[in-house]
């Protein structure tokens, strides 16, 4: 197992560092070259190791509040557009004849490049012509930031001014030039990428405008583009006392309009100072609006209801973070008794009710990525189980062992859920039935799809819905029972463990239930319970159920919880009107007994054999659904008839696609599959490239080095995203990314992007491939995680010295832990940790490894800001 762990982790390693094999083989084999790459002189190394940059943003869009009404009707359909830079990463769904909206939506976005601006914008849906805008809400990346635990209220809809919605960047050289004759001011305007589109056509006309005090000089307009390539040279003659000017040389595009006012594109202001200090400047600048403009309407457009928080690190090279890692796995793999502490306990003293979630999954990760999660669960329920004296309060709590098990079971088990649940639930969808068994809910206005003959009782309404109930309840418990075989391994032993805890602390007679409540507790309650409740956010629906179905899976979701307690608390609690449901839900309770024995009679050694460090398994289907991809061969084509219907399936290897779901091997249809290590890029496709939206092309690379693209429509923004998002994570190792690409496509003998003709040509945008969406699936990074970790215990590192240090004694430890911090290692470099293992306390060693973290981020941060020499304009 170790053997596999040390190959994994150095081929992450080796991808971010480029590590040469040799100096990897000694690092992995742990001599003591780790210690001295770790703690030796960095100035050594600095040309080879550098901090990575990882941004994540999380927010969740709660609800709405007095909106105004955009339909005849005096209300609004109401839906969110989430956009991050201007580009749509999220799409709400629709909340039909409502002012008052709640959608309890939630994202997290990985952005290694970072980024400038979140923006909300409300629309209203209509079946007939365009969506009708409501307002919008703009935050500033560094607004986001200034929030140490996030953004959360409500916050006021603003009115939408087309001058304000800029985007894009252009690339120009300004030269102060000098000399006994004249001076003039050159500003060489090169190209410009991703403006807003303006016309009709998807595209705009965009031309440059350069400006200093009463000067001013203007590109030629480039038609139909939105990535223009001017390579022109501007030159404006200045007097002599404008040298002393403390304004602003301002560069504004435009999109040309034949008829009415031009359109505003976005500007750049440079300080003329700047010019002073270096004469030539030269790069790509971001546009922006024209002014924030923006009133408050006071509430009169609404508000909405926002969680945003924005996370950013400095993520160190992976050598740095081995002795953290090490004491993590010293706790679970150390010989001593589960009641001392260990660097899990000491975690777990400074996690606060707010991290303890996130805290749960990263240490998932890290564990998954160790091969040890198995032990690492044990380690923790056994402390949970011990810590136990009543039965009935087992895993009730929020605790970081109730925390790591869920997310657990996400991070593993995610697909076996969708292969359980996915047909049930979507019979439930396309059903749409009426159920209710609440007597104060039964509404006999809505039960007119029952029956033709008349009108229907309250009775025969809670007849037919105990019928549908049992109907969908049977059918999930079927399906949940019989998929012993499909469940995880890994997941399997983990439930056999707890099972065994369970059972040796509570080994009395009238506790015999007690080992299998603790594991339907978190199978049933905590996993199958919530996906049902609310499929969307399992990923098992695109979007949220109507109020109808809601009803009907709530209800489901309620009788799965009694199903996982056992029955043991019907007809007690408030809801005496679920009584008949009671019979199926007994009947039921012998099965799934069984099911949990035979779900925990697994070999404990066949986990060695699977492997655990990667979520995505190559004989796993990822993600797979109907999309429609381009037909580019044969004579050019209408955009729409361009468009073949392929199912296509990915996994961690492969992207396969045919014809239908239905393609077994040996049958006529042929299956086309395209290498995951072949994927140089995955993006979005403008609309004007085939007048469709939601377009997006897969660029691979052949053995010869030709570039292929294939471009696949989706059928909404929500199912682009997740498509582009599950490509880019199983790519997301490849060595041959490209840097940038063609936003358009090559029709009609030239890009419509940027006009270029040579199809060869350097793409004009640069790539995003790095942007996915977070979730379950996500790859493992370890260094992202462990810094995650280390930020936690820096947090409470004070609440870790009172605890643990500051006892008697406490100055000779102190005195030892200065002694042993002077220490060398045999080579030259300090190696604190090394040298403290066999005589400190874990709590000791820990902080150590906290402050040399601390300090190492100090010094790299140091060098960053010594070694940049660049000037940061506009940022």
């Amino acid at each position: 197992m170790r053997v596999c762990v040390a190959r994994y982790w150095w081929a992450v390693r080796r991808h971010a560092l480029k590590v040469p094999r040799n100096e990897e083989n000694s690092l992995a084999e742990g001599k003591s070259t780790i210690c001295k790459n770790a703690y030796g002189n960095i100035g050594e190394n600095w040309t080879r190791l550098k901090m990575a940059k990882n941004t994540s943003l999380y927010f969740r869009i709660v609800e709405g509040r007095n909106l105004p009404a955009k339909d005849v009707s005096g209300t609004s359909d109401p839906y969110c557009i989430v956009k991050v830079d201007n580009e749509v990463v999220a799409r709400t769904a629709t909340v039909w004849k409502n002012l008052n909206p709640f959608w309890g939506e939630e994202y997290t976005l990985h952005l290694p490049m970072g980024f400038h601006s979140l923006s909300f914008q409300v629309m209203d849906e209509d079946t007939i012509g365009h969506d009708d805008v409501i307002g919008k809400i703009t935050l500033s990346k560094d607004a986001i930031g200034s929030q140490a635990k996030g953004l959360d209220s409500w916050v006021n809809l603003t009115r939408v001014d087309p001058d304000e919605e800029v985007q894009g960047e252009i690339h120009l050289s300004l030269l102060l030039l000098k000399d006994a004759e004249k001076i003039s001011l050159r500003c060489q305007v090169i190209e410009a990428r991703d403006l807003a589109p303006r016309d009709i056509s998807g595209t705009s006309d965009p031309f440059a405008r350069v400006i200093f005090n009463n000067h001013s000089a203007e590109t030629s307009i480039i038609k139909k583009t939105r990535f223009p390539h001017w390579g022109e040279t501007l030159e404006l003659e200045l007097d002599p006392e404008e040298l002393s000017e403390e304004g602003s040389i301002t560069v504004e595009v435009w999109d040309w309009d034949m008829v009415g006012k031009n359109d505003f594109l976005g500007k750049v202001e440079i300080p003329f100072a700047c010019l002073h200090k270096t004469p030539l400047l030269e790069g790509w600048f971001r546009l922006l609006p024209l002014g924030n403009n923006e009133v408050d309407a006071g509430g009169k457009l609404g508000a909405l209801r926002l969680k945003v928080r924005l996370v950013e690190d400095r993520i160190l090279p992976s050598v740095y973070y081995q002795p953290l890692i090490h004491l993590l796995v010293e706790s679970v793999i150390s010989p001593t008794e589960v009641e001392d502490s260990s660097a899990l306990t000491m975690l777990e003293d400074v996690t606060t009710v707010e991290s303890r979630q996130d805290v749960a999954m990263t240490l998932v990760k890290i564990y998954l990525g160790q091969g040890l999660v198995v032990p690492f669960l044990d380690y923790l329920n056994t402390r949970e189980v011990n810590n136990t004296t009543d039965p009935n309060t087992l895993f009730r709590s929020n605790s970081l062992s109730s925390k790591a098990m869920e997310q657990f079971m996400k991070a593993v088990g995610m697909l076996y859920l969708h292969e359980v649940l996915k047909p049930i639930i979507n019979r439930i969808f396309d059903e749409k039935k009426y159920i209710e068994l609440d007597p104060c809910k039964i509404d006999l206005n809505r039960t007119r799809r029952i029956s033709f003959k008349g009108a229907v009782s309250e009775a025969e309404v809670r007849d037919s819905s105990v019928e549908m109930l049992h109907s969908y309840l049977a059918s999930i418990i079927e399906s949940i029972v019989g998929s012993v075989d499909q469940c995880p391994p890994v997941m399997r032993v983990t439930f056999k463990q707890l099972h065994k805890r369970v059972e040796e602390q509570f080994a009395e007679p009238e506790n015999e239930d007690v080992k299998y409540l603790a594991i339907s507790g978190f199978f049933f309650l905590r996993f199958f319970a919530p996906a049902i409740l609310t499929p969307k956010l399992f990923q098992l629906r695109d979007q949220h159920a109507d109020t109808r179905t809601s009803r009907t899976l709530l209800l489901l979701a309620k009788a799965l919880q009694s199903v996982g307690n056992l029955g043991l608390q019907l007809g007690h609690g408030k809801e005496q009107w679920m009584a008949p449901l009671h019979p199926i839900i007994l009947r039921s309770v012998a099965s799934v007994k069984d099911f949990l024995d035979k779900l925990i009679d697994i070999d404990h050694h066949v986990v060695s054999e699977v492997p655990q460090r990667a979520v995505f398994m190559p004989s796993v289907t990822v993600k797979e659904g109907y999309l429609h991809k381009h037909k580019a061969e044969g004579p050019q084509l209408l955009s729409r008839f361009a468009f073949k219907k392929r199912y296509f399936w990915l996994t961690s290897e492969t992207l396969f696609y045919a014809k239908s779901a239905d393609w077994q091997v040996g049958t006529e249809q042929v299956r086309s599959s395209i290498p995951i290590q072949c994927v140089c890029a995955v993006e979005r496709v403008d609309e004007n490239a085939f007048q469709q939206q939601n377009v997006m092309q897969v660029i691979t690379q052949d053995n010869d080095g030709q570039l292929l693209t294939m471009y696949i429509q989706c059928k909404n923004v929500n199912e682009l995203n997740q498509w582009l998002s599950a490509i880019r994570k199983v790519s997301i190792y490849n060595e041959r990314m490209l840097p940038s690409f063609h936003p358009g496509a090559h029709r009609s003998g030239k890009w419509t992007c940027c006009l270029q003709v040579d199809r060869a040509v350097t793409g004009c945008s640069r790539t995003h491939s790095a942007v996915t969406l977070g979730d379950w699936s996500d790859p493992l990074d370890p260094d992202v995680e462990t810094q995650t970790i280390y930020k936690q215990l820096l947090q409470g590192r004070d609440k870790l010295r009172k605890k643990y240090l500051e006892l008697p004694g406490a100055d000779q430890t102190s005195s030892n832990k200065a002694k042993m911090s002077s220490s060398k290692h045999p080579g030259g470099a300090e190696c604190k940790v090394q040298l403290m293992k066999s005589g400190n306390s874990v709590a000791a060693r820990l902080l150590a490894v906290i402050e040399d973290l601390e300090q190492t981020h100090a010094t790299f941060q140091r060098r960053e800001k010594e070694d940049s020499t660049s000037v940061i304009l506009n940022p």
